[in-house]
């Protein structure tokens, strides 16, 4: 592969927090240019979601920016001024793509809502990122995934029953619904781009962080839909299948995650107990799941009177999948995470050398990795504006506080 599948395509990201840059990311690490607007002076408002901080030559941003913003340029513009709104318009007018997270009519005031753009630029696809969507009861509200996952069912699924100590709902331990909502941004874009070519049209796109938490329940929304019951928390077990949980062992916990019967006829066998499978209430997954507690508790008392190290070399050597609870920092340094590159190093940037998490995606066995760091503020502003713009041009916006 000579290019990356994207390189060409223009960006223009009005976003911040985390969906929309989470979904512009993803772009850039496919070979897109992102350039993000942030007001001059601030920015996105996670650049200052610290500690932690990352510190290089005086600049000072928190990691949590760095997340989801690499490969991309910053422009620090105020477009609520006539002057930046112009050159905002005049940058949509030559992109192929705009995201956005505004509140529902946000952009209107600026002249830089969809249809406006759009009047003047037909091929410009832009994606609006809300917490509920453009229209319904909820739209006008703000959406945060904290919300969206209380909201959305998620935190009914997450977390030990009532009856348990340390019982009751949780919320994800990451941003799942913004983190989603992002990833199914950008694939609704690269299906507006792929029916441009058709139609030579672009097209609104409209993502709700609500929507798509329904979206992903997956499973547990088509059990509820089949049912007629509201699945309940199993901590850390699973609604469907047994056993598929952690067990401790004598040192420290390891996960078994049975995924069919002959998986579960090695496991009794590997436990010492070939009768289990004998047994009509373990004997078919259907059955152990009626009968959870018993198998499960069974299990337990084997796999507590060995290390962990054990039972991984036998339950691996035997086709059983399980794994070890690692923390972040072990993960990272997993020797399969080391030889795929999930740790990789950005620099040359206004940053320096910045730590981060690659891309996941190989294409030909290409890492779709973008080659930028995350930018510093208003890092690119130069360079991007006298596309548009002359240098005098320029420096008078600066000095009126438009341009930073």
């Amino acid at each position: 592969m000579s290019a990356k599948p994207l390189a060409g395509l223009k960006v223009l990201d009005l976003s911040r927090v985390l969906a929309g840059p989470w979904c512009t990311q993803l772009l850039a690490d496919l070979g897109a240019e992102v350039i993000k607007v942030e007001k001059p002076g601030a920015g996105d408002d996670t650049r200052h979601w610290g500690p932690p901080w990352h510190e290089h030559e005086g600049e000072k941003v928190a990691a949590y920016f760095l997340a989801a913003n690499r490969g991309k340029k910053s422009l620090a513009l105020d477009f609520a001024t006539p002057e930046g709104a112009e050159v905002v318009r005049r940058m949509a007018a030559d992109a192929d793509v705009l995201v956005e997270n505004y509140k529902v009519g946000g952009l209107e005031k600026y002249g830089l809502d969809a249809n406006s753009l759009r009047a003047a630029n037909p091929r410009l696809v832009t994606a609006s990122v809300t917490g509920f969507g453009q229209d319904g009861p909820y739209a006008p509200r703000a959406g945060y995934d904290y919300i969206i996952q209380a909201m959305g069912g998620m935190m009914s699924v997450t977390g030990l029953p009532d009856d348990e100590p340390g019982g009751g709902p949780l919320k994800v331990g990451v941003a799942i619904a913004d983190i989603f909502t992002g990833m199914y941004t950008a694939s609704a874009i690269l299906a507006a781009l792929h029916e441009r070519e058709r139609t030579g049209e672009g097209a609104v796109i409209d993502m709700a962080l609500f929507d798509t938490q329904l979206a992903v329940l997956a499973n547990q929304a088509s059990n509820a839909l089949v049912s007629g019951r509201d699945p309940q928390r199993l901590g850390n077990g699973h609604p469907n299948i047994v056993p598929y949980q952690p067990f401790r062992a004598s040192d420290q916990p390891l996960v078994i995650a049975v995924g069919n019967d002959g998986q579960f006829a090695r496991l009794a066998e590997i436990c010492g107990h070939p009768e289990w499978t004998s047994d009509e209430r373990f004997a078919t997954n259907a059955a152990r799941v009626a009968n959870r507690e018993a198998i499960v508790a069974k299990i337990g008392a084997v796999i507590a009177d060995r290390p962990a190290s054990d039972w991984l070399d036998e339950l691996l050597e035997a086709g059983i999948p399980a794994g070890p609870i690692n923390t972040i920092t072990q993960a990272l340094a997993d020797p399969q995470a080391l030889h795929r590159g999930a740790r990789q190093q950005r620099g040359v940037g206004a940053l320096g050398e910045v730590p981060m998490v690659g891309s996941p995606i190989r294409l030909d066995g290409m890492r779709a990795d973008a080659e930028l760091a995350p930018p510093a503020l208003g890092e690119h502003s130069d360079d991007v504006l006298l596309r548009w713009l002359e240098a005098d041009e320029i420096a008078a916006l600066r000095a009126r506080g438009v341009v930073g």
